[in-house]
């Protein structure tokens, strides 16, 4: 495996009780505000339903889910996600996120890919971070190399790049091209449930393999499969740029 032991700045600062608990890696912060909202959330004793309640959690004693709320360094690694993994916390399946190890923060993916797809994941516990690549309105480009079971004709290109319907929602490919006989490169910023996989089958191919090879200016690049590395500050830069 890939690993250095690059250490983070922690800040901690009065802040509203959503980013705090974000900044703790409990959850995005969208996801914080929910918690809040349930009434799982204390803070010095009491239950407290406004995610815009200012605290700090070096100072006031917040509590979520029986344990005390403390800043933690913030994570960020990059994964080359093998095919048969999930992108999910839930315990007793192959998760991706005991592929990097043992290490001192509740990671959990930037977004996800389905269990037959490989390639470029992120992982981190700053859910400040997550959220702003995650969050729809940033519109990071997303790049998919594609393998089908034939050979790539114009019309494929033009009707994968048409667009079409996925989960209520109408999605059109920032690009479609084909890079050799039987594979092609898909350019997307919706991130729908299998959407590349459905605009592949639109057109009347079927996918043997897809990776994800790109997330903004974030590239894949010649990490192994399976293996991992910390990102860098310019590469989460990198990652909103584009």
């Amino acid at each position: 495996m890939c690993y250095s032991s690059a250490k983070f700045r922690c800040f901690v600062a009065t802040q509203r009780l959503s980013k705090a608990l974000a900044h703790a890696g409990i959850a995005s912060r969208r996801a914080a505000e929910e918690l809040i909202f349930e009434g799982l959330v204390t803070v010095n004793g009491k239950i407290t339903l406004v995610p815009q309640t200012m605290v700090d959690v070096a100072k006031d004693v917040v509590m979520y889910n029986g344990k005390r709320v403390r800043p933690e360094s913030k994570q960020y690694f990059i994964l080359h996600k093998p095919v048969g993994y999930i992108c999910t916390n839930a315990p007793g399946k192959k998760r991706a996120i005991d592929l990097i190890g043992s290490v001192n923060a509740r990671l959990y993916t930037v977004g996800r890919l389905d269990r037959d797809t490989s390639g470029l994941i992120i992982l981190t516990n700053d859910g400040e971070f997550a959220n702003s690549v995650m969050h729809p309105s940033k519109k990071i480009p997303k790049e998919y190399l594609v393998k089908v079971d034939k050979e790539v004709q114009h019309e494929h290109l033009v009707t994968m790049s048409e667009g079409m319907w996925v989960e209520g929602a109408f999605v059109k490919p920032l690009s479609v091209s084909k890079v050799r006989r039987g594979t092609l490169k898909v350019i997307i910023c919706d991130g729908r449930k299998r959407e590349v996989r459905r605009l592949v089958e639109k057109a009347g191919l079927e996918t043997v393999s897809l990776t994800r090879i790109r997330i903004g200016g974030l590239v894949l690049g010649k990490l192994p499969v399976g293996h991992f590395r910390e990102l860098s500050e310019r590469e989460r830069e990198l990652l909103t740029s584009t």
